[in-house]
């Protein structure tokens, strides 16, 4: 982070080539200052052990323990032989063992009584835990007792904290800390990144000697103190990155849209049925105050699904036309874009017929754009965007072609951010004659400290009430293999429901014709992968079932991603025209189906999904006045943490609640996904949930620092930490913004 020539040297000239590889190949260290900044996972105490009975299986760990027992035993008629050693630290035991020639050595080495690190992959044999060939490094408390060999133990674990790496199972976390030992020194010319006001008005320690405690404590004063320092670093240097960005954006040109006093919008709210809710009035005014500035806006609104997202964005789109500019609407699927078409032209009514008979005074054209549209329908819409006719278009990023022309694009609403690329939302924006403004939505609650570290460039709307008359949505978990007659009660519900004149969903992981994605090679497989060995269900199959089985005699259809647009839209069309009893879909129903008939959901294999992906599934049912049901079917057994993360959905409809837990156990890397390529493989010390002061002060102060020094021409070490940040693939990342 603060790469400076000395600590940009490569890793071989310190620690020799060999090592030196085996480090940029299984760690991606390739420099001392790489290195100085791979930090210890964790300390082991001299007087405390690590706890042999928390070990996880199959992985690589270091444990400090005693020696309790050794013994050699032979086998294969006495020509073969193992030693088996006997380790314990209180908590558990655990069994070392070694084979063949392989034990002499640690035979006169781990006597009864000696304490050692050792390290391996844990595995299981006879029911016991265990460590087949472990490396180990004795820990001898007297320097006396064995000559040289013991001092140099001794001097290299002087500190009473034994620092573990995160290791792997070429390099042993003592291989890399004796490693470290050597490039420490380099530490010292660590240049400071942060403001010498900002450290010591928060009294964190010199970055050299932050390194120098992280990796050398004496004492846990020295780690926090440490960690205190590094974290800041982290979170300083990335809220600088984004503030730059927002800063730089605040300079560009925008046409400043505002409605005029009796258009478009004005008649719109006339004839809305119902009154919009406080947050949506909030948040509206938020974004008019933006459109209303001679800068592009860039904001975020995160809405719980149902909250009314999109009539917020439809009446900032009505804004922008009143204004004499367009907007266009940007859906990640078809399906999706031809439903956001067919609700903002049944919001608008009248005042979406333009320029026909029948249209009403302030009225506009409402186009859609897709890939799979006719060349005749394909070349008005063209045409209309041109002409400046449509003051509104709905689109996939068919929006995004050479070809698309827009007469003044004025305003760009992307919806569902996590499955567009920032490529896209940018080739949209180049579209307008200045910078238009952007409004980006998405239904996936974000957790505050995520939003500012990952959509640290726009500003936040939060929509977290729902509109009234929406109902509230019941969840079970069903138990399939524990308890077999709760999934025959699950289906008994289903037809209650049809009986009481409603629908519902039935979801399935994936599709199940020959196309199927196989699994992908090479991924780990957890404990409780290989427990669950059987593909998961398919939309194809289960639908089979129940329509000859446990709904027999209801209205079965089936909806998935490989099924031709018109097909899936005559599908969608019958169910939303209350024609089909039951959908049995994969995941494309999970974004903007809105059939407020549907109010039960069974989710097959529900520990297949995410707990983020679950609560936006079930937000698809509950969407009338009659009260949702979501089921979710699981064969895993009752203790394991899949189960744990169904209960957790179960048990909160809360979105921000879950997006909580779903990132404490998934880490933030997954869930923030490609998006935030570059950016999240900076943090190696800041936890983005744990850390959400440090984050939220951080962007103060980066937001103070830019606008006070936007080309932080007076603190040179800030501008080395932020060029090692952005190299060229974060730079272009974050232009993308």
């Amino acid at each position: 982070m603060d790469l400076v020539p000395a600590l940009e040297e490569p890793l071989k000239k310190a620690i020799g080539p060999a090592t030196a590889k085996v480090m940029a190949e299984a760690l991606g260290l390739h420099t001392i200052g790489d290195l100085l900044h791979h930090y210890p996972r964790r300390y082991a105490e001299r007087g405390e052990l690590t706890r042999l009975a928390d070990l996880p299986l199959d992985e690589h760990v270091t444990v400090v323990a005693q020696v309790a027992s050794a013994r050699v035993l032979r086998f294969g008629g006495g020509s073969g032989q193992r030693l088996e050693v006997n380790i314990t630290d209180g908590s558990g035991q655990l069994q070392l063992v070694f084979f063949g020639r392989g034990i002499h050595k640690p035979h006169k080495d781990l006597l009864p009584g000696t304490r050692a690190m050792f390290a391996g992959k844990v595995s299981v044999f006879n029911r016991k835990m265990q460590l087949a060939h472990p490396a180990y490094e004795l820990l001898r408390g007297d320097a006396a007792e064995g000559g040289a060999e013991a001092a140099e133990a001794v001097g290299s674990w002087a500190g009473a904290l034994i620092p573990i790496y995160p290791a792997t199972a070429k390099l042993e976390s003592w291989k890399i800390a004796k490693a470290v030992d050597l490039v420490l020194p380099g530490a010292q010319e660590a240049v400071e990144p942060l403001p010498d006001s900002l450290r010591e008005g928060r009294g964190l320690v010199p970055l050299p000697e932050a390194l120098l405690k992280i990796h050398r404590p004496h004492t846990k004063a020295d780690i926090a103190d440490a960690r205190a320092r590094l974290k800041w670093d982290e979170a300083f240097v990335l809220q600088v990155a984004l503030a730059r960005r927002r800063f730089a954006d605040a300079q560009l040109p925008a046409v400043a849209r505002v409605p005029q006093p009796d258009g478009l919008l004005t008649a719109f709210d006339a004839k809305l049925p119902f009154t919009l809710t406080d947050g949506q009035q909030k948040v509206s005014k938020e974004i008019f105050d933006d459109l209303a500035t001679e800068h592009p806006m860039h904001r975020l609104l995160q809405g719980e699904v149902g909250s009314g997202k999109t009539m917020v964005a439809l009446r900032a789109m009505l804004a922008v036309v009143d204004a004499g500019g367009q907007a266009a609407m940007l859906a990640p699927t078809e399906v999706l874009a031809q439903q956001h078409h067919r609700s903002v032209t049944e919001m608008m009514g009248e005042l979406a017929e333009g320029g026909m008979l029948g249209g009403a005074e302030h009225s506009t054209k409402v186009v859609l754009l897709t890939g799979s549209m006719g060349v005749a329908a394909r070349r008005q819409a063209l045409l209309d965007l041109v002409s400046g006719d449509a003051g509104i278009v709905i689109g996939t990023h068919a929006l995004i072609e050479d070809k698309v022309q827009f007469h003044d694009l004025g305003l760009v609403v992307v919806d569902e951010q996590h499955r567009f690329g920032v490529e896209q939302r940018d080739a949209l924006r180049g579209k307008g004659k200045q910078p238009p403004h952007l409004l980006v939505m998405t239904a996936t609650p974000i957790p505050r400290t995520v939003a500012m570290t990952v959509f640290g460039d726009l500003e936040t709307s939060v929509l977290d009430q729902l509109p009234a008359g929406r109902s509230p949505i019941a969840t079970h978990v069903v138990p399939a293999a524990d308890k077999p007659h709760f999934l025959a009660r699950a289906w008994e519900r289903v037809r209650e429901e049809v009986e009481g004149g409603h629908q519902a969903y039935v979801v399935c992981p994936r599709i199940g014709d020959d196309q199927d994605e196989s699994p992908k090679k090479g991924k780990k497989k957890s404990a409780e992968d290989e427990a669950e060995k059987r593909p998961p269900l398919a939309v194809l199959d289960v639908a089979e079932e129940l329509a000859h089985g446990a709904l027999r005699g209801l209205k079965v259809e089936v909806l998935h991603g490989r099924m031709q647009p018109d097909d899936k839209d005559a599908v969608m069309r019958r169910f939303a025209a209350g024609e089909t009893d039951v959908l049995v879909a994969t995941t494309v129903i999970e974004v903007g189906v809105n059939v407020p008939n549907a109010t039960a959901m069974v989710i097959m294999d529900a520990d297949r999904f995410g707990v983020s992906q679950l609560h936006q599934l079930r937000g698809r049912v509950g969407r009338g006045s009659a009260p949702g049901l979501c089921l979710l079917v699981s064969e895993m057994p009752e203790a394991s943490p899949a189960r744990a993360r169904l209960g957790a959905v179960a048990a909160t409809l809360d979105g921000f609640e879950l997006s909580r837990i779903d990132l404490e156990q998934r880490r933030e890397g997954d869930v923030l996904g490609q998006a935030q390529s570059g950016v999240r493989s900076s943090l190696r010390m800041l936890a983005v949930i744990e850390d959400e002061e440090i984050i939220a002060e951080a962007r103060e102060e980066a937001t103070k620092v830019v606008r006070a020094d936007p080309d932080l021409e007076h603190l040179p070490g800030l501008r080395t930490a932020l060029d090692a940040l952005l190299d060229e693939e974060r730079e272009q990342y974050l232009d993308k913004g």
